[in-house]
C-alpha cells in the first residue's frame, strides 16, 4: 500500500490520516459497538499468521503473502485469538463500547506477568507513558507460546496511542505519571 505518509518512512508508524487508510485498522464506529481487532501491520511482508489464526475468517492476506492484513469488521467478534499468534506483536483489541473507559487487549511477553486488579504504566507505541492503566484480564494458553493477552481498562482518549503497558515495582511508582 502506497501512503504518502512521512512517519511511516522514517519511524514505522503512519501520520493519522494514513493511520485509518490501511485495511487492518476497523472504523471509529465500529470500535464503538464492541470489541474488535485492530491490525497495525503497516509493512509488506511475508506473513499470514493472523489469517490462519482467526477462526471466523475476519482476517484475510491472501495471494500473495506479502499482502497488508485486510480485517473484515462485521466477522470480528474480537475473540482476540489473533493477538498472542502475531510475529510482530502488531494486533490489539480494541472495545470502546463502555461510556466512561476503553479497553484494550494487547500483546505481553516480558516478567512479571501482570495480574487482575493490578496499576501498570500505559504506554504508547514510541514507548513513552502516556496514562495508567487497570489490568481486568489475562489470559494464557500453552499454544500462545509465551505471549500472554493483557487486557486493560484506561481513560477513552488514549484508546488510540495506548499499544503498551509497563509493570511498575513499588518503588518506582512514584515516579510515574
Amino acid at each position: 500500500m502506497k501512503t504518502n505518509s512521512k512517519t511511516l518512512d522514517v519511524i514505522g508508524i503512519p501520520d493519522e490520516e494514513d493511520y485509518w487508510k490501511f485495511p487492518g485498522i476497523p472504523s471509529k464506529e465500529r470500535m464503538l459497538k464492541g470489541p474488535v481487532a485492530v491490525i497495525e501491520c503497516f509493512q509488506e511482508i511475508p506473513c499470514n499468521v493472523c489469517e490462519l489464526a482467526c477462526p471466523r475468517g475476519a482476517i484475510k492476506v491472501g495471494h500473495p503473502i506479502t499482502n497488508l492484513p485486510r480485517l473484515d469488521e462485521d466477522k470480528c467478534i474480537g475473540c482476540k485469538s489473533c493477538i498472542p499468534k502475531c510475529p510482530g506483536l502488531a494486533i490489539f483489541v480494541i472495545d470502546l463500547s463502555r461510556r466512561d473507559e476503553a479497553r484494550i487487549s494487547l500483546p505481553y511477553e516480558f516478567l512479571p506477568v501482570p495480574t487482575i486488579g493490578m496499576e501498570v504504566i500505559v504506554l504508547d507505541r514510541s514507548g513513552r507513558s502516556i496514562t495508567k492503566g487497570r489490568v481486568i484480564e489475562v489470559l494464557y494458553r500453552e499454544e500462545f507460546d509465551k505471549t500472554y493477552v493483557i487486557t486493560i481498562s484506561i481513560p477513552k482518549e488514549y484508546a488510540f496511542k495506548a499499544r503498551a503497558i509497563k509493570v511498575v515495582k513499588e518503588w518506582e511508582a512514584k515516579d510515574t505519571p
